[in-house]
């Protein structure tokens, strides 16, 4: 007698009328079918001549010298690293209050690349601050905050993955989430709330920005780049979680029919 298993159920139904015919998983597949070809090339084209432009062509900073090129993906993985994460919480508010049928599968898939973007910023960073603090690594807030964000990411990626029941590990992962946004002010604002080693704000912030075009715009550059490679890869998730619902549901249900047949 075939089995499968209870955490092969099938994605729920979404609630007719409203927004929520966005989060259809037959519609999100259509309209990601034709998209994920132009999102791909967009992140290539835009990513490698920003790569280029910022290792090549862009000029050493007057007091880090060539060091400064490590900002270059440093900056971006900490922009993503926040950014994805208040995706992940809004994305866990719509699964815990509207009940959206892609928000668990979205969110579920979004924590690893979280995960891998946040590792990516305190490695960076961690190369970038030993020659410039003479130390690999330092208990400074903005750093220790950055740190307490890995954790909440590897926590939900973790989380959502424990249970036998993926309603249930769904759930624990969202409530986990929203906790961990309380960080997020913490980590942006902890270079102003307390004296830090990290340097301040330099390009988002009030006036002008404290970098120089000639760094700036391939910094700027480089972050659309990568952001679009961080979407694509969301996307390609998220629809292979799908399809893979989808076959897991063809194979519960020939399960249960070939019950009823020997029946």
């Amino acid at each position: 007698m075939a089995r499968v298993s209870a955490s092969s159920s099938p994605i729920r139904a979404p609630r007719p009328g409203g927004w929520h015919r966005f989060a259809n998983p037959g519609r999100f597949l259509r309209l990601t079918d034709g998209l994920m070809p132009w999102l791909w090339a967009a992140a290539g084209l835009t990513l490698l001549p920003a790569i280029a432009w910022a290792l090549l062509w862009s000029p050493p900073d007057w007091q880090q010298g060539e060091t400064v090129r490590i900002m270059y993906v440093h900056v971006p993985m900490a922009w993503l690293a926040m950014g994805g994460y208040a995706l992940l919480a809004l994305a866990s508010a719509s699964a815990l209050i509207w009940r959206h049928p892609l928000a668990d599968l979205a969110a579920r898939e979004l924590s690893p690349l979280g995960a891998a973007v946040t590792g990516l910023c305190l490695l960076t960073g961690s190369l970038w601050g030993r020659p410039m603090w003479g130390a690999w690594w330092v208990w400074d807030a903005r750093l220790t905050s950055v740190l307490v964000l890995f954790f909440f990411w590897m926590g939900h990626a973790t989380l959502v993955r424990a249970f036998e029941d993926e309603e249930r590990g769904a759930r624990m992962g969202a409530i986990l989430a929203l906790a961990g946004a309380v960080n997020l002010p913490i980590v942006k604002f902890s270079v102003e709330w307390w004296n830090t080693l990290h340097q301040p704000a330099s390009v988002a912030r009030l006036g002008a920005p404290g970098l120089h075009v000639d760094i700036l715009y391939p910094l700027l550059a480089c972050t659309v780049g990568l952001s679009l490679l961080f979407a694509a890869l969301l996307l390609s998730r998220t629809r292979s979680a799908i399809l893979e619902r989808r076959v897991q549901s063809l194979r519960l249900a020939r399960a249960r029919r070939l019950d009823a047949e020997a029946a």
